[in-house]
């Protein structure tokens, strides 16, 4: 019988002030990754925002300082400073110590706002190793000092000034987070979109970590509509829509406060067959979308089809237009604001504030058809191109229930080349996608046969940004895809399509090619394809991309196999791991044939063979570096921004070449980074 163990009132620790933010930090930012790093950032800079949306605030400066320590400063009020009626202490300090203390918590300070909780900046206060805080109101400048959410030196005059704001330096605690580093275009993207979503508010991001310190300015008076039209970036826009679609609207009078609502939604169509709606709550990106973007696809839809009826362009027996119809090609950007917000879930992922369905719904409908009433030329083209969208989705149909049937009638030999593993339980499997039959060949060879699976490619996938759905289901190498992986897919518009992720036969889809530029070349041309029709798989960690060695150094009769890093170039690799084997990188350099004929450099004391091809390992060589679970490096493919990822397939595989050209220009020193 096991010994009894005591259980009493000595067993329940109590966390005091901000102990629990630092014992539990992923409570409050979601993780100690560079995500929760940036995140202090995020309520910081929306506590100024906030002051924007309530009329005080249109300037914000965001510094990242050599040491990586960031300051915020904005020109809105200032916190208060005076004495809290119940703590008897500074505000400023009640504010910086302690959770859950704010003005947001009823509508007399806020009536809206982005932080909800009261709980941002005490949070960043205790997750940071040292902060200074300064407050200008009433004609002077207040500064308070804190560490790891403790008051260092209370609060103080340091001088005068007439302006108004607050300005937080912090510096966060590497006792904390796995990187204490900041990444440039992550605040770049960030406060870009934050920029767009409000008219007129000017946010300066200042890097001083260069030599040259990089300043990037963002300010846009026509809001959310240069929004759309930044989504427009790199696709084709009919000449007729050129313009995009700007609604507006606000609560009727008299209604209750808990109800009342600002909407304001731009929209845009392209040439292209995806779409990109982003909506957001009180500048908060809701991915998962909610009651707003309900109420704007319902009113979308049920706007066309009676605009498309009323002028004869759809007949009396034809069907009505679909929701895909007719946000195909669509960039849209809804944007509500509301005073009391309710989220479904802690990450606010989803707007769960019913009435806003209404609104919107009212709204967008109103709006909507008053444009095309007004704008017959564009209504048609905007009918014409969801006309076109509904032959090619029936079209799609019936290549996926083709290539549905076909895997139905395949179960016993699956497609393609598919060497497929022996276990069934797909938590247990890995599919690896191999460019082309030789290094499919080797794979097949040095794979683990009971949960290892092995699909070769020939040639290069298609292209499924710049073709339909039609056209994509319709190609053997996609159809193989899609029978191996047995899930189904999306449709190009997102919305589930015949997707089941339960019925994926792997949990692990791992992309496998050649270290060169046609092995990142189809590297991204499968990452388009799964962030198209199975993005899903993506958002649930299923997807991988293998990083096979770069160099095999052998010395004697061993290789020691050098990876890429994401931080040095090739050159400099291989240089520090020949140094680290006690070996000159800088003797000799005679060229000479390696095992099987392949190129290699021999030098005093040991051989430099390159691996441009899979192919060039033997199934030994690739199951050790590159497959073998104990030995091999994956990394998983993730969607950190729905913006950035739909911005960089976009430009990279879009129809517009002067963006890929601009995009290999700016980052050519970076070759390196192609398996990052």
């Amino acid at each position: 019988m096991a010994k009894e163990e005591s259980y009493d009132g000595n067993e329940i620790k109590i966390l005091e002030g901000l102990e629990a933010v630092r014992k539990r930090p992923g409570m409050y930012i979601g993780s100690t990754s560079s995500s929760g790093l940036h995140h202090l950032v995020w309520e910081i800079v929306d506590n100024a925002v906030d002051e924007a949306m309530a009329g005080y605030c249109s300037k914000i400066l965001v510094t990242v300082h050599a040491d990586n320590s960031i300051t915020v400063v904005d020109n809105g009020r200032g916190i208060p400073v005076d004495e809290h009626p119940v703590k008897k202490i500074p505000t400023l300090e009640v504010v910086m110590t302690i959770l859950h203390a704010g003005g947001k918590f009823d509508n007399s300070a806020y009536k809206v706002s982005g932080g909800l909780h009261g709980v941002g900046v005490s949070v960043v206060n205790a997750l940071s190793k040292k902060m200074v805080v300064q407050v200008r109101r009433d004609g002077k400048i207040y500064e308070m000092q804190f560490s790891r959410g403790n008051t260092v030196e209370k609060m103080k005059e340091v001088g005068t000034s007439q302006e108004t704001g607050t300005s937080v330096t912090f510096w966060p605690d590497g006792e904390i987070f796995e990187t204490t580093v900041y990444d440039f275009d992550i605040l770049h993207n960030r406060l870009q979109e934050t920029a767009f979503l409000n008219k007129n508010l000017e946010i300066v991001l200042t890097d001083e970590r260069e030599r040259t310190p990089r300043v990037e300015e963002f300010c846009y008076a026509g809001g959310i509509i240069d929004f759309v039209k930044f989504l427009n970036e790199g696709k084709d826009v009919p000449e007729a829509l050129k313009d995009p679609i700007y609604i507006e609207g606000t609560s009727e009078e008299g209604v209750p406060t808990d109800r009342m609502g600002d909407v304001e939604v731009a929209l845009q169509w392209n040439t292209s067959y995806s779409e990109t709606v982003m909506s957001f709550a009180n500048d908060i990106y809701t991915p998962e979308g909610g009651m707003h973007l309900e109420g704007f696809r319902t009113a979308l839809t049920r706007v066309i089809n009676d605009y498309a009826r009323k002028q004869g362009i759809l007949k009396e027996k034809e069907s009505n237009l679909t929701g895909d119809d007719v946000r195909e090609g669509l960039s849209a950007v809804i944007s509500v604001k509301l005073a009391d917000p309710q989220f479904e879930g802690q990450t606010k992922a989803k707007l769960g504030s019913s009435f806003m369905r209404t609104l919107v719904l009212k709204i967008v409908t109103d709006g909507l058809t008053d444009y095309l009433e007004e704008h017959p030329k564009q209504g048609r083209e905007i009918v014409k191109k969801a006309q076109q969208a509904s032959k090619a989705r029936n079209a799609a149909r019936k290549a996926r229930e083709a290539t549905r049937r076909k895997s139905l009638l395949e179960t016993a030999a699956l497609p393609g080349k598919l060497a497929d593993c022996s276990v069934r339980d797909a938590e247990m499997t890995e599919l690896f996608i191999v460019e082309g039959d030789s290094a499919g060949g080797s794979a097949k060879d040095g794979r683990r046969r009971d949960i290892q699976a092995i699909l070769p490619l020939r040639g290069k996938i298609l292209n499924v940004e710049r073709v339909g759905d039609h056209r994509a289901f319709s190609s053997d190498t996609i159809q193989s895809l899609i029978t191996a992986i047995g899930c189904g897919v999306t449709t190009g518009s997102g919305d589930g399509g015949d997707f089941d992720i339960t019925k994926a036969r792997y949990h692990k889809i791992i992309i496998m090619t050649d270290a060169d530029v046609d092995g990142a070349h189809i590297r991204i041309l499968l990452l388009t394809f799964f962030y198209k029709y199975m993005r899903p798989l993506i958002d649930a960690g299923y997807v991988y991309v293998a990083c096979p060695p770069i160099f095999g150094i052998k010395v004697r009769n061993k290789i020691h196999y050098v990876y890429p890093n994401g931080r040095q170039p090739e050159d400099e690799i291989l240089a520090d791991t020949i140094r680290s084997l006690g070996l000159n990188p800088d003797d000799g350099d005679e060229e000479g044939k390696a095992e099987g004929g392949k190129i290699a450099k021999k030098r005093k004391g040991y051989t430099v063979q390159r691996y441009k091809g899979l192919g060039e390992m033997d199934p030994k060589q690739l199951a050790s570096t590159t497959m073998d679970p104990k030995t091999r490096i994956l990394q998983r493919v993730t969607i950190e921004d729905a913006i950035t990822a739909d911005r960089a397939v976009r430009e990279l595989m879009g129809s517009e070449v002067s963006y890929r050209r601009e995009y290999i220009e700016k980052h050519a020193h970076d070759a390196r980074f192609l398996d990052a």
